[in-house]
Parts: structure tokens; C-alpha cells; sequence
């Protein structure tokens, strides 16, 4: 299964065993990806984690 970075536009090869909301990291650029669809395969920017100084 094979999907395109969103930010370097490469081809990213996911195994079988990937799942939908999992973050994979893009072997060209680094960047943090979440899997929104497997079918197609489809992956966009992970959102970034922010603190919530225990709001």
C-alpha cells in the first residue's frame, strides 16, 4: 500500500497492518503523518500535541 506525503510529496509505502489514525513518520522529509484513509490510502500532517497546563 502506498500513499504521498503531504508535505514532500513522496511515495511512503505503508505495511498491511497499518491502521487509520496511526502516525507514521515520512522516510524523505521526517515529517509526523496520520493515516486519515486506507482506502484510498491517504495521509495528512499529524496534529501537532500542545500542553494544556491542566485546563
Amino acid at each position: 500500500m502506498h500513499a504521498e506525503c503531504p508535505e514532500c510529496v513522496a511515495q511512503i509505502t505503508l505495511p498491511a497492518s497499518t491502521l487509520e489514525s496511526e502516525i507514521v513518520a515520512c522516510p524523505d522529509c521526517g515529517a509526523e503523518l496520520e493515516v486519515v484513509s486506507l482506502n484510498p490510502p491517504t495521509l495528512a500532517l499529524a496534529p501537532e500535541v500542545e500542553e494544556d497546563w491542566g485546563e
